[in-house]
C-alpha cells in the first residue's frame, strides 16, 4: 500500500523502499528516546484565581431581593493555592487528587496554556533556574486528556501527517517520514500502525493504543518535558501500567514527565518518583511515591488494613478516613487537618528544595539562557524568578 512521501508497505523482509529503491534511512538516525537538553522543573506558590460570574437572571433577581435591591459583586473562586514542587530529569512526578482538585489546571499552567483573561495567575516557574523562554516551550510535549485524532486515518499516516507538519523545514520529506517510524517503533505501535484510529462508531485501535499514538504525537518533537493529562483515563489496570511503563522507559533517556493520575493502581503507583497530592486546590503532601504512607501515618492516619496506596491517598483528599475508638462528631476534620500538617512539616523543606541551585550542563548553557558560570551552575536571585501573571 503506498503511503505518505512514496513509501511503500513493509516488505516481507520488514524492510522500506522508497521509489527510487534506496534503503529508508531511519536505522541510520539517533534515537528520539534520548533528550538533548535535560530540563528541570520547578513551580513554587503557584496560585490561580477565576471570577465567578452570576449567569441565572433568576437568581440574581432573587440575590437582589435578599440584598435590599444591591447587586451582589462578582466572587472570586481560588482554583490553585500556593502549590509549590519540583520534578528533575529521569524523574516521573504523579499529580494525584479526585475530580475539581486542581489537577488539570495546574498541568495547563505549568505548560503556559491557561488563557489570559480568563483568571488571576500568580507564582514562579522556573526550568533550568531560568524563566521559561520560547526554546522551552518547542522542548515542551502537552497530551490532552481527551484524544483528538482523525477516525479514518490509519496510525501510520497520522503520524506521517503530523510528523510532515510538525518537523522543521531543515529535515527532508524522509527525514520525517523515518522519525515517524521511529516513534512507531519506540512506543509499540508497529503491529497496528495500518488500522485506522476508529472513534466510537467506527471499529479501530484499542483505547490503550489511542492513547499511545496521542503521546506519539509530542513525541515527534522529541520534548524534554512531558506533560500528560490523566493519561491512564477509561483503560483497565493492565493497559494502564503498560501505558506507565513506556513513560518510565522515557524517564531512564533522561526525559523530564509530568502526569496527572485519578485512580491508579497500586503497580502503577509504584513507578512513580515523586507524588503531589491536591484537595480543592490545596498540597497534601508532596515528596517521593514511596515516602508516603510513612509520612500520613506519622500524622495519625493509616489504613485499617493493607491496600493500595493511591486509594489511600485518595480517601484522605476527599476527607474520609476511619480513626480507631474515635466516634464520628470526635474524628477532626481530616483535610484541614492534613493541609496544616503540610503547611508545618513539609512546605518549608519542600520550597527550600526547591530554592536550591540544581547544576545545568554546559551543553545546555546556550538553550536556557546565557547566565550561567563556567562551572555549569547558574545563581538563584530572586529577580530571575517569573511571576506569572494573567
Amino acid at each position: 500500500m503506498p503511503g505518505f512521501g512514496g513509501l511503500e508497505a513493509p516488505n516481507e523482509d520488514g524492510t522500506r523502499h522508497s521509489k527510487d529503491g534506496s534503503r529508508d534511512s531511519r536505522d541510520h538516525l539517533p534515537s528520539l528516546m534520548a533528550s538533548c537538553y535535560p530540563i528541570t522543573l520547578k513551580f513554587m506558590d503557584v496560585c490561580y484565581k477565576v471570577k465567578v460570574q452570576g449567569t441565572n437572571t433568576q437568581g440574581i433577581s432573587i440575590k437582589r431581593v435578599l440584598n435590599h435591591g444591591s447587586t451582589p459583586s462578582d466572587q472570586e473562586k481560588t482554583i490553585l493555592n500556593n502549590i509549590t514542587g519540583m520534578v528533575s530529569p529521569g524523574e516521573m512526578l504523579a499529580i494525584l487528587g479526585p475530580s475539581g482538585s486542581g489537577k488539570s489546571t495546574l498541568l495547563n499552567a505549568l505548560a503556559g496554556r491557561l488563557q489570559h483573561g480568563h483568571g488571576n495567575l500568580s507564582g514562579s516557574l522556573l526550568a533550568n533556574n531560568r524563566k521559561p523562554t520560547k526554546q522551552i516551550a518547542k522542548r515542551t510535549g502537552f497530551v490532552t486528556q481527551d484524544d483528538v485524532l482523525y477516525p479514518h486515518l490509519t496510525v501510520r499516516e497520522t503520524l506521517v501527517f503530523c510528523s510532515l507538519l510538525r518537523l522543521p523545514n531543515t529535515l527532508s520529506t524522509k527525514d520525517k517520514i523515518s522519525v515517524a517510524e521511529t516513534v512507531l517503533s519506540e512506543l509499540g505501535l508497529s503491529k497496528c500502525e495500518n488500522t485506522i484510529i476508529g472513534n466510537s462508531f467506527i471499529r479501530g485501535i484499542s483505547g490503550g493504543e489511542r492513547k499511545r499514538v496521542s503521546i506519539a504525537h509530542e513525541m515527534l518533537i522529541n520534548p524534554s518535558l512531558l506533560i500528560l493529562d490523566e493519561p491512564t483515563s477509561g483503560l483497565d489496570s493492565t493497559a494502564a501500567h503498560r501505558l506507565v511503563s513506556i513513560l518510565g522507559s522515557l524517564t531512564q533517556k533522561g526525559k523530564t514527565i509530568v502526569t496527572s493520575m485519578h485512580q491508579p493502581s497500586s503497580r502503577v503507583y509504584q513507578l512513580f518518583d515523586s507524588v503531589l497530592v491536591l484537595s480543592e486546590g490545596r498540597s497534601l503532601y508532596f515528596g517521593k511515591g514511596s515516602e508516603a504512607m510513612g509520612y500520613f501515618e506519622a500524622t495519625g492516619f493509616s489504613p485499617s488494613f493493607p491496600m493500595n496506596p493511591a486509594d489511600f491517598l485518595l480517601d484522605l483528599a476527599n476527607g474520609v478516613c476511619k480513626l480507631d475508638g474515635v466516634s464520628e462528631r470526635e474524628r477532626p476534620n481530616v483535610k484541614q487537618t492534613l493541609i496544616a500538617s503540610y503547611n508545618t512539616l513539609l512546605a518549608p523543606k519542600v520550597k527550600a528544595a526547591c530554592m536550591e541551585t540544581t547544576p545545568v550542563p554546559a551543553k545546555d548553557s546556550h538553550f536556557v539562557g546565557s547566565h550561567c558560570s563556567e562551572e555549569g551552575r547558574c545563581s538563584n536571585r530572586f529577580d530571575l524568578h517569573l511571576v506569572l501573571s494573567v
